[in-house]
């Protein structure tokens, strides 16, 4: 089964405008703006301390922002919390796994799946009552790869399944905007390539904003490249554009432009 299965929402257009965060003294997040097209597979990329996390915090509602704006859809949503940007569709993962020992991968995707419908696990009503909420996490799974194991406790997953059940989570949640914080930090390269495929599979039917230091991993995946360098976007393009951006260069991939 492939991820053709689910019924994705419509992807949806997201911006921000002269968005900007301190921390102390510490500009974060230094008057970005930025645009992320319907159905884009966007790519972060900046050297550690750029900024990265803290502009998918914003975006995710987790941190508000000093000055600027979020929009979905032309909408501004800067002062929505998290659960109204999850009920608008804008879901996200994490650097660190957070997904639930205690819990079989199917009960970790249902959990999603009830966030968004803002609902709460009963112990007077069994999960397996919760037919749509089911049928939502096992088509997450599904597109994730992980049908055949529903039924394990995720504290028998291997570490690169575990990451795959987050970005399953999040699907299971019916979003519009998928936002990933380096899905495949820690992995092997037989696990980063199975995620590059899970998220192939997916580009088109989302609008996804992808943290990501693995070059080749953002190079394949990406249709548009932005470039953060303390705090500040310093370049947007596709693979090609900002491989031979002279301030990428400089600023991050290491080499000397006028060499």
């Amino acid at each position: 089964m492939t991820a053709a299965i689910l019924s994705a929402p419509r992807a949806r257009h997201l911006a921000t405008q002269g968005l900007a965060r301190s921390f102390g003294g510490l500009k974060a997040t230094d008057g970005v703006s930025l645009e992320v097209r319907p159905g884009e597979l966007h790519a972060l990329i900046g050297p550690n301390g750029a900024g990265k996390t803290t502009l998918i915090n914003l975006l995710s509602g987790e941190l508000r922002a000093d000055a600027g704006a979020v929009r979905l859809d032309g909408v501004d949503i800067s002062a929505a919390t998290v659960q109204q940007r999850v009920a608008l569709g804008l879901l996200r993962s994490y650097q660190v796994t957070s997904v639930f020992d205690g819990y079989t991968v199917l009960e970790n995707a249902c959990l999603a799946a009830l966030r968004k419908r803002r609902r709460r696990l009963s112990p007077w009503r069994p999960l397996a009552a919760c037919q749509d909420v089911v049928d939502a996490a096992r088509q997450a799974l599904a597109a994730c790869r992980l049908q055949d194991v529903a039924d394990s406790e995720v504290g028998s997953l291997a570490y690169g399944q575990r990451r795959q059940l987050e970005i399953a989570m999040a699907l299971a949640g019916e979003p519009g905007i998928l936002l990933l914080d380096e899905p495949m930090a820690g992995m092997s390269a037989a696990e980063s390539a199975a995620v590059i495929d899970l998220l192939r599979s997916l580009k088109g039917r989302y609008t996804i904003v992808l943290v990501e230091h693995d070059m080749n991993a953002v190079f394949a995946l990406a249709d548009r490249i932005s470039v953060l360098v303390y705090g500040r976007l310093i370049a947007t393009g596709d693979a090609e554009a900002i491989r031979n951006h002279p301030d990428v260069r400089r600023a991050y991939l290491g080499d000397d432009a006028d060499a």
